[in-house]
């Protein structure tokens, strides 16, 4: 026997003037929140649309403000970086990340994948420089998951960090795997030789005890 559909009445209210939909609970569950959250936001998107009835558009041509922002944030990041700046680049990073992860839904989502790519492994260099190595390690691993080919510097900076925190057989596994991703790049490999030599150190370090 199947199972009868359930109806959920949830709790919500409408704003009249701005048409935003929260919930009328004190404490809503966070999955609803995220929900609501995401809900108006493609609302306010759909709001900004030029296009008859606020139809979204095709997927291509792009908005091109919103590309060149995204650019003008991770190169104006870039300059900080190179100055020795690197608190400042990371905010910047962080705002060119922000923006490009808001782009509408209907935009191509290859395009936010290679420019989070690109950001995130900026901003795991600048955490890197502030000797913020779980921050760059995380940063680093998330740029790799966007964009797992063509992207060793990514791979190369979390390995690095892991390295820095200590965390040697982990280093070791994560190298391997970039190795297998982007084809014997020069400067993991170099990396995997330097773990493969401080693992051989550790142990026999452990011999002498």
């Amino acid at each position: 026997m199947e199972t009868p559909d359930t109806f959920t009445l949830l709790p919500l209210r409408l704003d009249a003037g701005t048409k935003a939909i929260s919930s009328s609970q004190p404490n809503p569950p966070s999955s609803l929140a995220a929900e609501l959250q995401s809900l108006n936001t493609l609302h306010r998107s759909l709001l900004t649309l030029d296009t008859p009835h606020t139809i979204p558009p095709a997927p291509i041509p792009v908005n091109p403000k919103r590309s060149a922002q995204v650019n003008k944030l991770r190169e104006s990041g870039n300059a900080d970086f190179r100055k020795g700046k690197y608190a400042e680049a990371l905010k910047l990073y962080t705002l060119g990340i922000e923006m490009a992860a808001s782009r509408p839904p209907w935009e191509p989502s290859g395009l936010v994948r290679e420019e989070l790519a690109g950001l995130y492994a900026n901003r795991a260099q600048a955490h890197m420089a502030m000797s913020q190595w779980p921050e760059g390690s995380i940063d680093a691993q998330c740029s790799v998951e966007l964009k797992k080919v063509g992207n060793a510097k990514a791979w190369w900076r979390r390995g690095r960090c892991m390295v820095e925190m200590g965390r040697l057989e982990e280093a070791r596994e994560w190298v391997e795997e970039g190795l297998e991703f982007e084809g014997g790049e020069a400067e993991l490999k170099s990396l995997m030789g330097e773990i493969m030599e401080s693992l051989a150190r550790k142990e026999k370090a452990k011999g002498k005890k």
